[in-house]
């Protein structure tokens, strides 16, 4: 077998499909049976080049030809019932037996583009996870922080677990509505819920606004205090705000709904311990006798009215209305004076 022979006996057996096409008119000067079997020719002109590969550029081609000596292309073919990608490279050969000629080589790209393509669906599906399992976290996140301080949840979130505080001046606010029993008894459950949620969260707001924290809600029942997590040595007036606020809330709400809904408010002044209680359901909870003499003052207020302690009226005397109650024998506190929160003095401009 002499060498011509030979080498195209190689060529005819390789997997790519080649051509040798003529660098001038680029008509195919060879071809091996893999080039014939992926780009059979055609009737009108089974030798030219441009009629044999689709999607060839042929005015490209030439302009990069003569730049670089080199043009790449993709395109897909049709073998019986398979679709094959096929990676197209033509390069100037400028020696050759027969003088300069362009050499065309087919290679099947097709497991490289599947997989491509299940690496791009795989990226797209992490993405997605990604971003499901942000969303995900950000519910959490919020979820944990309704029923406790962003300071507490991150301490939790960085070690696993909490510390129970110590604050010696923190304030408490606690509110309860009149007659909610009977309102409940007598009422639609699902729209008496709807109402004390919208009231609740106008309440959330209002504490939120004056940088105090809700710490829990008891059926109707609103706990919140100012000092915690975060000193704050205007405690006692923020929260007085909260509760002048809340308090001109129900009645712009009252005015204009037919259902009353009147509330009393207590507040007290004094150390507290908070801490995140529980192992399967996490609470954070604040204990001390100000929580109980909040909620005492709250049962000795009258209906729209705020109630709180000597303590407390004397941070806030210089800067708000009050007006004495009385003096009362209050269980496990003794005899207690108590004062009607009444407004705040206008500032000075």
């Amino acid at each position: 077998m002499t060498d011509d022979a030979l080498h195209r006996a190689c060529l005819q057996s390789l997997t790519s499909g080649v051509a040798i096409v003529e660098p001038e008119d680029w008509r195919i000067r060879f071809e091996n049976a893999r080039f014939f079997q992926w780009f059979p020719p055609t009737e009108e002109d089974e030798d030219a080049l441009a009629g044999r590969l689709p999607d060839l550029d042929a005015d490209r081609a030439r302009e990069r030809l003569a730049k670089r000596g080199v043009y790449d292309f993709e395109t897909q073919v049709r073998v019986g019932a398979r679709e094959i990608s096929l990676r197209i490279e033509i390069r100037r050969q400028d020696e050759g037996p027969d003088g300069p000629f362009l050499l065309v080589e087919c290679v099947d790209a097709s497991k490289q583009k599947e997989a491509e393509y299940m690496l791009d669906s795989y990226s797209r599906m992490v993405e997605k996870n990604t971003r499901e399992l942000k969303r995900e976290k950000e519910r959490v996140e919020k979820l944990l922080l309704n029923i406790m301080p962003r300071s507490v949840y991150e301490e939790m979130k960085d070690f696993g677990t909490t510390t129970p505080q110590r604050f010696d001046e923190a304030t408490v606010l606690m509110l309860d509505f009149v007659d909610f029993t009977e309102m409940a008894i007598s009422r639609d459950p699902g729209a008496l819920i709807a109402e004390l949620n919208d009231i609740f969260s106008a309440f959330d707001r209002i504490v939120e606004l004056f940088g105090c924290e809700r710490i829990k809600t008891i059926g109707d029942a609103y706990l919140a205090v100012s000092g915690l997590p975060e000193a704050n040595p205007d405690h006692a007036a923020s929260i007085a705000r909260v509760a002048l606020r809340m308090r001109r809330y129900m009645e712009k709400r009252n005015a204009s709904r037919p259902t009353q809904w009147l509330c009393r408010i207590g507040i007290c002044t004094g150390p507290l311990i908070g801490s995140l209680v529980g192992i399967q359901k996490y609470v954070y909870d604040v204990f001390g006798p100000a929580v109980n003499l909040a909620a005492r003052m709250e049962s000795f207020a009258e209906p729209m009215q705020i109630a709180l302690v000597a303590e407390t009226q004397a941070h806030l005397r210089d800067h708000f209305h009050t007006r004495e109650i009385g003096e009362f024998d209050i269980k496990g506190f003794g005899t207690q004076q108590v004062f009607a929160l009444e407004g705040e003095i206008p500032r000075a401009s």
